[in-house]
């Protein structure tokens, strides 16, 4: 048997102390080294919630609802009480006919016909969401819809009208003047010319804003080249040429987290993937002969690639970044432009060669209608549709 001496206990007393501060001191309490010998695990801390990130907007520009998702205010029948108590419809520009055709999308028939002026491109909802805009490029006018009874106003003059978009903030229209190598900025209601920015591309015609309004992005079909332009200043502070020869860029959108953007090509027969912010050369994604236009899904999660060349419409999927399926329309056609209704299921696309429009089950991809037209249909918008704000087009609304 041991026998310890009074200083002998002192010493292994004070040892063992030692010894127990030294452990609590790397950060393993007692009760926790006890659990850890039983097979316990402490529980661990909860993880502190991201914040997210701040966006600083465009001065004037709604606040952004959801950084993650730039078209949360764009869910199935989530109506402004602007648009709410207008009659749904698809109004259809005819290009060669100089008339706008208004379809009834619950009996997918014209209803009626009216006319316009000379070589009419996109039908364009206004910032505010009252006017429906008829884009006469070689009449250079103007023609104003009112949605809620669908009556024509009176012209306005505005010259070369190709295209029209609206600043985020809805302090100007902007013109895209394509045969004019202009990008117009115009007041969103009188249309008087505020500021011309003019351009060394050819052929601007398609655009779309960052996640917080600062700048936009443009293709220019003629050249094979995209311009960024500061909204605020309306000055292009951006140009490269595409790295394909003959490219025609098209349609152009942004991705749901704000971070690429993307850019049809009807002759590349693909979509640019594009770093906005870096605006670094693009890559190309192939989806099919002519590649047109681009729409987001109501529930942000996907984006139809109408291709005309070719008749079909690709989908990609966003969180799995790449295409996932592909639909042909059945007798081939040309789809182009367009839009998707408000409650997300019809994807509605003017057959630019074939004096049709075709509406397109947006889950299955199964053609429902075939609808006959005017001459040349192009740029066509279903309205009402939701959103707090239209940034131009044929309706991209945030």
């Amino acid at each position: 048997m041991l026998h310890f001496t009074q200083r002998s206990r002192a010493l292994l007393v004070g040892a063992l102390l030692a010894t127990g501060a030294l452990l609590a001191g790397c950060g393993t309490p007692a009760d926790q080294t006890a659990d850890e010998a039983r097979g316990k695990k402490a529980p661990a801390k909860p993880a502190k919630p991201a914040k997210p990130k701040a966006i600083y907007g465009l001065p004037g520009m709604p606040p952004v609802l959801d950084p993650t998702d730039i078209y949360a205010a764009n869910r199935p029948d989530k109506l402004s009480p602007v648009v709410k108590d207008f009659p749904t419809r698809v109004y259809v520009p005819n290009t060669t006919s100089n008339t706008v055709s208004v379809i009834d999308p619950e009996k997918f028939k014209v209803i009626e016909t009216i006319p316009v002026g000379n070589h009419p491109q996109h039908v364009v909802p206004s910032w505010d969401m009252k006017t429906l805009w008829v884009n006469n490029n070689r009449g250079h006018t103007l023609t104003p819809i009112n949605p809620a009874n669908g009556k024509a106003g009176k012209p306005v003059e505005v010259h070369d009208p190709y295209n029209l978009y609206f600043t985020p903030n809805g302090k100007h229209a902007v013109v895209m003047a394509s045969m004019d190598r202009e990008l117009v900025f115009r007041d969103p209601h009188t249309m008087d010319r505020v500021h011309t920015e003019p351009v060394t591309c050819a052929g601007v015609n398609h655009a779309d804003f960052s996640l917080d309004g600062r700048y936009f992005i443009v293709s220019c079909e003629f050249s094979g080249e995209l311009l960024k332009v500061d909204t605020e200043k309306m000055k292009v502070i951006g140009q490269q040429k595409l790295p394909f020869k003959g490219a025609m860029p098209q349609d152009v959108k942004i991705s749901p987290d704000g971070e690429t953007f993307y850019i049809a090509d009807m002759k590349a027969h693909g979509m640019w993937v594009l770093d906005g912010e870096k605006f670094t050369e693009p890559t190309l994604l192939p989806t099919g002969k002519g590649c047109h236009g681009l729409y987001i899904s109501r529930d942000s999660k996907e984006m139809f690639v109408p291709n005309r060349g070719e008749g079909s419409i690709s989908v990609f999927d966003f969180a799995k970044n790449k295409l996932t399926k592909k639909w042909w329309l059945p007798d081939g056609g040309s789809p182009d432009m367009g839009n998707i209704s408000a409650d997300g299921k019809v994807l509605w696309l003017s057959g630019r060669y074939d004096s049709e429009v075709y509406a397109i089950d947006t889950r299955t991809g199964v053609q429902l209608a075939r609808i006959p037209v005017g001459g040349g249909p192009h740029g066509l918008t279903v309205y009402p549709q939701p959103g707090r704000y239209s940034l131009g087009h044929t309706g991209i609304f945030r």
